[in-house]
């Protein structure tokens, strides 16, 4: 954990909604790092922009 940051998301969880959802698991498996990896950064950019942080 980190103050002010996103690290990641409970991929559990995740993987759980995925589940009821009847997404098969391994498509989960293969999709959710790259979309949790992308999620992450953009929200961490938008939080420094909006703390005052560099921009661009």
């Amino acid at each position: 954990m980190l103050p002010g940051a996103v690290i990641g998301w409970d991929l559990s969880a995740a993987l759980s909604l995925g589940d009821a959802l009847g997404i098969p698991p391994l498509a989960m498996a293969e999709l959710l790092p790259v979309i949790e990896a992308v999620m992450v950064a953009k929200l961490n950019e938008q939080m420094d922009q909006s703390h005052g942080g560099k921009t661009g």
